[in-house]
């Protein structure tokens, strides 16, 4: 019988270093297990990028380390609300729908946790599952946390897992009525290109008021991650703003600009300081953001990337074209201050409202003066203006107390169904008292303003491009008040005249900024708001010399 052959050197120095290899790749990978939980959500991107993106680099910046922080602070449950407004390409959908919730199934063992998806169109959902899909089958997610969970169904719409968490994946009033989940992530609630329509976006609006807290599995510790561009001033994240909602508010402009700090309980700033600097120059360099706002136009750009639904000093109508009524302009037409001048025509213009009822737009007046300065130029001054929610009555009697006040000549009415039993219920009170009048003038309240119903010619868009020219030319005022600090402000009512004519037509409200339009458009039709050039041929014509008439026929004698 042969001896046993002894094992060579050679075999034993190849065992040796496969041994420390097995060691080195455990360590390393123990080593990766910590730097994606410590490192945080940023570090396990960086070590899954290539996974989703082979041919892509990973381009860093602070936006990125600030967008994984707050989804970080979510994980912690430091918050649960929170809504992100950055623009396009900051890798949103890659971030909120794939890296973070394989992060959390993985380095942070949370393979309970379910996901419930909502975008404008569910192939958007859709194909985010798919990579998260991906991501979560690879080798290098397996070979770290393959033993967290194993995937029970991996189809497009839903997946799960053995550990009872699952990523469902849905539309805004999309199916999954049943499905509930720990988060609930919502990545571009509206379609860009039917933003301007005021049904599908009221309609989201009410689908995220209604609907949304009904998918949280538990409305205490559950979170809601909204994650979205900016495309209307009502749309669901202005609807959070002017409810005043406590989100967590993650507001980044592309271009910075000061004094826009957002409600953010975390303490984060931006950290810029100067106007103008990007959010992301590694990704986006200034002359590829100049191309994009010239090659979008000034509205789409203010509110995809600027997350301001209305380009900086307006759209149609700027802030700045406003002249304010302040003492020093109260000299230019002869009157002590705060006097308003002596007026040739003032006009009320009202936007009726449908109803009373809170959920409908209120109703809207304005009150329009027609004046000359002391060197003879026609002006235009916002004299008053108001919006309430009034039934009718309440509304009449509200109108009629403006006109006293300001000894109104006409008021303007839409014509439209609610406007028709507003202007008639005018006039017949305006006869009532006219009857009064010539019984008892001493105690009887004057109602001697005609009342005229408007048929608008074009949308509203249309009629405030059409008076677009006044406001340019410096020809309409509004009054304003010393500051304190050697400027003035528009009194708080006139502001908010100016702010919905600056915002139409990405505006929440609207129905002042119609009200001046039909004003506007009324007195330019009745010649009475004309334009510089205008006036100066109207006096030339006045001033040519003219031929005595020739009789017709001879005086009688």
């Amino acid at each position: 019988m042969n001896a046993p052959e002894s094992k060579l050197p050679f075999d034993d120095a190849v065992g040796a270093q496969t041994l420390k290899a097995m060691k080195d790749e455990l360590r390393l990978r123990q080593s990766r297990k910590l730097q994606s939980r410590a490192g945080g959500l940023i570090e396990f991107v960086r070590y899954f990028w290539s996974v989703l993106e082979p041919e892509t680099k990973l381009v860093e910046g602070w936006l990125l380390y600030d967008i994984c922080m707050h989804l970080e602070a979510v994980t912690l449950g430091k918050i649960t609300r929170l809504l992100i407004n950055v623009p396009p390409g900051s890798m949103k959908s890659l971030m909120v729908n794939c890296f973070w919730p394989a992060w959390e199934w993985g380095a942070m063992s949370m393979p309970h946790l379910r996901y419930v998806s909502f975008s404008y169109s569910s192939g958007l959902t859709e194909r985010d599952n798919t990579k998260f899909r991906k991501l979560v089958m690879s080798d290098r997610f397996r070979e770290l946390w393959g033993e967290k969970f194993t995937l029970e169904k991996e189809g497009e719409i839903k997946i799960t897992n053995d550990k009872t968490g699952s990523k469902f994946a849905s539309s805004v009033k999309g199916i999954g009525t049943g499905e509930r989940g720990d988060r609930v992530v919502i990545d571009d609630p509206h379609d860009v290109h039917k933003s301007e329509s005021d049904v599908v976006r009221t309609d989201t609006v009410r689908w995220f008021r209604e609907t949304i807290t009904d998918r949280l599995n538990n409305l205490d510790d559950s979170a809601i991650v909204i994650i979205m561009q900016r495309v209307h001033q009502g749309d669901i994240s202005g609807f959070i703003l002017e409810q005043g909602w406590p989100y967590c508010h993650l507001m980044v402009p592309m271009e910075f600009e000061a004094g826009r700090e957002p409600f953010n309980p975390l303490g984060w700033t931006d950290p810029r300081t100067e106007d103008g600097d990007l959010a992301w120059p590694e990704r986006f360099s200034p002359e590829a953001v100049a191309n994009i706002e010239r090659e979008k136009g000034s509205w789409a750009y203010a509110g995809q990337y600027q997350q301001r639904p209305s380009p900086r000093g307006g759209g149609i109508i700027k802030r700045e074209h406003w002249r304010a009524y302040t003492p020093e302009e109260c000299g230019k037409f002869g009157v002590p201050w705060p006097k308003f001048p002596v007026m040739s025509y003032t006009v009320l213009s009202l936007d009726t409202a449908q109803t009373e009822k809170k959920q409908n737009d209120p109703s809207a007046a304005i009150v329009l003066g027609v004046c000359k300065d002391i060197w003879e130029n026609r002006r235009l001054i916002l004299m008053w203006a108001w919006s309430d929610r009034l039934e009718l009555y309440e509304l009449v009697r509200k109108i009629e107390e403006t006109c006293k006040k300001f000894k109104v000549d006409r008021v303007l009415i839409e014509d439209k169904a609610s406007g028709h039993p507003v202007a008639q219920e005018l006039r017949r009170r305006g006869r009532v008292i006219s009857d009064k009048i010539g019984q008892n003038p001493k105690t009887a309240d004057r109602a001697d303003f005609g009342v005229q119903l408007i048929t608008p010619e074009g949308d509203k868009v249309a009629r405030m491009y059409s008076v677009q020219n006044l406001f340019e030319c410096g020809l309409i005022y509004a009054p304003a008040e010393d500051s304190g600090s050697g400027d003035y402000l528009f009194k708080e009512w006139a502001d908010s005249v100016i702010g919905e004519c600056a915002d139409l037509p990405k505006g929440q409200h609207d129905d002042l900024a119609d009200a001046m339009s039909q004003a506007l458009v009324h007195l330019r039709l009745l010649g009475l708001a004309n334009m510089p050039d205008e006036d100066e041929l109207d006096r030339v014509e006045e001033n040519k010399y003219k031929r005595a008439a020739v009789p017709l026929y001879p005086a009688m004698s």
